[in-house]
C-alpha cells in the first residue's frame, strides 16, 4: 500500500510552488499526496490532478481585539477540521511551507503526535513558521542558517534548497557566456510575478541614459504591471533600444537561461530560479515584504558573490545607469557572479525534500548538511 503524504500551505504562489514541486517529487515515488490549505488554493489541483485539495479555516492573526479574536476562532475550527481530515488520511507525514493556513493543520498533526516538518522558502523565518518551528520534528531551509530559527531548534535543521519548476530544471546548469565586446547584451527585468512599478519607472530611463555603444546592443525582456506598459515601452522606442515588454511572461526560465544579467526583486523562488539556473542578477528588493525577508534574501544572494544588491531607495536613473555600464564592461565579473550563482543553487532540493519526508515517514533520521 502506497505511503500518504500531507502537505500544508499559505494559499501565495510563495508557499505553494515549493509545495506543488515536492507533491510531483513524492506522486513520482508512488505517493499519494493531499494538499490542506484555505480557498485560495483552488488552482493548485488543477495543475498536478492526481493530488486531493481540502479548504481548512484559518485567519491570519493581528489587528485590533475583534479581529484577533475571529482569527483565534477560525485557527480553533480549522484545527477540528484538520484533525478530521488528518486522522481519516493517516498520513505517514505532515509537511508545511508556512502562511497563517498552514498554521491549523500542523497544529492538528502535532496534537496528533505525526511526523511533521516544516519548509522555510527565506532567510528569514516566516511568522507561521516561527510558531511552528519548536513543536515539528524537522526544519527545512531554502537558505543557511535562517534569521529567526532559535538556537534550541538548529540542530532540527537541514539546508534542502527551494525546489523550482520542472521548466527550470531542464535548463539548470546552462553554461553561461558573458556578452562580448560589440555583441548582444541580453537583460532580463522582472517584479515578481504581478511587475513593480520601479522597475518601469527606474529602469528603462536608466537603460536610456547607457553610451550609444552598450545602449545598441541591448536585447531586453520587460515584465512590466499592464499600467506601466506604454510608458516603458515609449521609453525604449525613443531611444532605439530593442525591447519586448509583456505583463506576464511565459518563458521565465527560458529568457533567463539567454539573460547576461537579470534586475530583478528578491523573492525566494527568483532567488531560487537564478541559482538553479547559474544566472547573475541585481536585485532590488521589496521593500516592504514582511520582516523584510527580501532584503535578507538578497544579502546572502550577494555575500555568496552571485549577484549585486540596490535598495529600492537608491535605485535612480542616473546613478543606476552608470552602475550599470560598469558591470556590463565587466565580463570577468559576470562569469564569476554566474559561476557562484550555480554554486549557490539546489537543483535537487525537491528530491532531498522528499527524501526527508519520506524518512520521516518510515520512522528514521533524515540525514543532510546543516542549515
Amino acid at each position: 500500500m502506497s505511503a500518504s503524504f500531507v502537505l500544508a500551505a499559505g494559499g501565495t504562489g510563495g508557499h505553494l510552488f515549493p509545495a506543488e514541486a515536492l507533491a510531483t517529487e513524492l506522486l513520482g515515488s508512488g505517493s499519494k499526496v493531499h494538499l490542506l490549505s484555505d480557498a485560495r488554493a483552488e488552482t493548485f489541483a488543477g495543475r498536478a490532478g492526481e493530488i486531493e485539495t481540502h479548504h481548512v479555516r484559518a485567519a491570519q492573526l493581528g489587528g485590533g481585539a475583534a479581529q484577533t479574536a475571529h482569527a483565534l476562532a477560525e485557527l480553533a475550527l480549522g484545527m477540528l477540521q484538520a484533525r478530521r481530515l488528518l486522522r481519516r488520511l493517516s498520513p505517514a507525514c505532515v509537511i508545511g511551507f508556512g502562511g497563517y493556513a498552514s498554521i491549523p493543520t500542523m497544529l492538528a498533526a502535532v496534537s496528533l503526535g505525526l511526523p511533521t516538518a516544516i519548509h522555510e522558502q527565506n532567510a528569514v523565518l516566516g511568522r507561521a513558521n516561527r510558531l511552528l518551528a519548536p513543536r515539528v520534528r524537522r526544519i527545512a531551509t531554502g537558505f543557511p542558517a535562517p534569521a529567526g530559527l532559535r538556537p534550541a531548534d538548529r540542530a532540527r535543521a537541514v539546508r534542502t534548497g527551494n525546489p523550482v519548476r520542472p521548466a527550470v530544471l531542464t535548463l539548470a546548469r546552462t553554461k553561461y557566456k558573458a556578452p562580448q565586446r560589440g555583441g548582444p547584451i541580453e537583460l532580463l527585468i522582472l517584479g515578481g510575478s504581478q511587475g513593480a512599478h520601479i522597475m518601469s519607472e527606474a529602469v528603462p530611463p536608466a537603460l536610456a541614459a547607457l553610451p550609444t555603444r552598450l545602449r545598441e546592443n541591448l536585447r531586453v525582456s520587460h515584465q512590466a504591471r499592464p499600467e506601466d506598459l506604454a510608458a516603458a515601452e515609449a521609453i525604449y522606442r525613443k531611444n532605439r533600444i530593442q525591447a519586448e515588454l509583456q505583463s506576464f511572461f511565459t518563458d521565465v526560465p527560458e529568457r533567463l537561461a539567454r539573460a547576461h544579467l537579470a534586475i530583478c526583486r528578491a523573492g525566494a523562488s527568483t532567488v531560487a530560479e537564478l541559482a538553479a539556473i547559474g544566472r547573475p542578477a541585481v536585485l532590488i528588493p521589496y521593500p516592504y515584504a514582511t520582516d523584510n525577508h527580501q532584503a535578507a534574501n538578497a544579502r546572502a544572494f550577494a555575500e555568496a558573490g552571485a549577484g549585486w544588491v540596490v535598495a529600492q531607495p537608491e535605485l535612480r536613473p542616473d546613478t543606476f545607469a552608470l552602475y550599470l555600464e560598469n558591470l556590463l564592461a565587466d565580463p570577468a565579473a559576470l562569469s564569476g557572479a554566474a559561476q557562484r550563482a550555480r554554486d549557490f543553487g539546489r537543483p535537487d532540493a525537491a528530491r532531498d525534500l522528499a527524501q526527508l519526508a519520506i524518512e520521516l515517514g518510515l520512522g528514521s533520521r533524515p540525514q543532510g548538511r546543516a542549515a
